[in-house]
């Protein structure tokens, strides 16, 4: 393991009803992240390689982690996102280099295909800062019942020489989504657009 990890936090979100409307089956939103050391910390370093190995052991494990939390196989899940919060004594570039599409393939492998881009944000903070995961189709970029997010926090996260990083999977889109476009049951997942 690259990744020397602080802590790890799991967990499941699940919509029941939503403006009085009964929500079956229940939506429902995992989130995985992890506190690692920065080892760029209070200094500039021209090639941030060992951080996108970093991203790539963090996209399996946090991916297997929201997969095993919403208790479904991999093909069931939806869609994904993922994002990383920098302590001050960081830069942004490294959250970059952690959310580098490397970290895309193996969660990919957690999700089973993923044929769309992950959406990803990124941002300075200190502990407690929170961030917006933000959430689409894992297969099909086009389909506007999944465009959505989830805040991650982690309340003793990042100090300066640390970097949160977080990976969401769903097993479902927004509750009650009625703004039109293509629905999940109608994507063919080939070119992660439709």
């Amino acid at each position: 393991m690259q990744a020397n990890i602080r802590r790890i936090v799991v967990q499941v979100d699940e919509v029941l009803s939503e403006n009085g409307q009964i929500v079956a089956p229940a939506t429902r939103r995992a989130l995985a992240m992890a506190v690692i050391e920065n080892p760029y910390a209070g200094r500039y370093v021209e090639n941030l390689d060992e951080l996108i190995a970093i991203g790539e052991e963090l996209g399996a494990l946090l991916g297997q982690r929201c997969v095993q939390a919403l208790g479904i196989q991999p093909a069931q899940a939806q869609s994904y996102g993922k994002a990383a919060i920098v302590g001050e004594a960081g830069e942004l570039e490294h959250a970059a280099a952690l959310l580098h599409p490397k970290l895309g393939a193996p969660l990919r492998v957690a999700v089973e295909k993923g044929a769309a881009l992950v959406p990803s944000s990124k941002k300075m903070g200190v502990m407690g800062t929170a961030i917006d995961v933000p959430l689409g189709h894992k297969d099909a970029a086009f389909v506007r019942s999944h465009f959505d997010a989830i805040e991650a926090r982690v309340t003793d996260a990042p100090r300066a020489n640390e970097i949160v990083v977080c990976v969401a999977v769903t097993d479902s889109g927004r509750p009650k989504p009625r703004v039109g476009g293509l629905q999940h049951n109608e994507m063919i997942g080939k070119d992660g657009l439709r």
